[in-house]
């Protein structure tokens, strides 16, 4: 069990008892590499919260072909939607990507605390409507950009807004996963990775990238 609720804007508006009820409820859970949270179709009892390690949300095309709709990593929630579904079910499956632990909250006590607190219930929508505007982006990106473009993308959300000359990132996952979320085969994204050197836009040291010139990054991710 956790002693406190961790600091999130979903739990902000809840007041002590509101809180009280939410963390009694909880339980905390780990999970090895590779091993499954939940499946697609299964009842919606919980959401969740990384603690420690990265989660995958993926589905299965009728092949069993992957498609990973996002990457999670602390202290991201996710699995918050299933609260306003009419058929409290999953619609994705989920997997930890590492070793793992999360925060499982109960959505029947959640769901009942949003019908008693407006504040909460803004909140929540709020959260959920900005994932929402970065899933539209994703679409769009999917659809219009090519392969350097969405690479390049991704990138550039990892450097601060006011970064213009050079900056050192991490990357967050594997470059397989990358991958993946960009809906790309990873030898492509390797292509990309050596075009942005030959360019001298990028040096990479393992999951170190060093982007040498943001601002002709975010040119180049325009296509100029």
């Amino acid at each position: 069990m956790i002693d406190q609720l961790p600091p999130h804007p979903l739990f902000e508006g809840l007041d002590y008892a509101q809180r009280e009820r939410v963390r009694e409820a909880t339980d905390i859970r780990q999970y090895d590499a590779g091993e499954t949270l939940f499946r697609m179709g299964d009842e919606a009892r919980r959401f969740f919260m990384i603690r420690r390690g990265q989660v995958k949300l993926f589905r299965l095309s009728p092949a069993g072909q992957e498609k990973i709709i996002e990457l999670f990593s602390a202290p991201s929630t996710f699995a918050e939607a299933v609260m306003f579904f009419d058929r409290q079910v999953y619609p994705v499956n989920a997997e930890s990507l590492e070793e793992t632990e999360v925060a499982a909250f109960p959505v029947a006590v959640f769901r009942a605390i949003l019908e008693e607190s407006h504040t909460t219930c803004l909140r929540l929508l709020g959260v959920l409507s900005m994932r929402l505007k970065g899933r539209l982006n994703d679409v769009d990106a999917l659809s219009l950009q090519n392969a350097s473009l969405r690479t390049a993308n991704y990138l550039l959300q990892m450097v601060p807004r006011e970064a213009m000359d050079e900056v050192t990132v991490e990357l967050p996952y594997s470059k397989r996963n990358i991958a993946a979320r960009l809906s790309l085969q990873p030898e492509t994204l390797s292509r990309v990775f050596a075009r942005l050197k030959s360019t001298g836009l990028l040096e990479t040291s393992g999951a170190e990238l060093r982007i040498l010139d943001v601002e002709g990054l975010r040119n180049w991710a325009l296509g100029e």
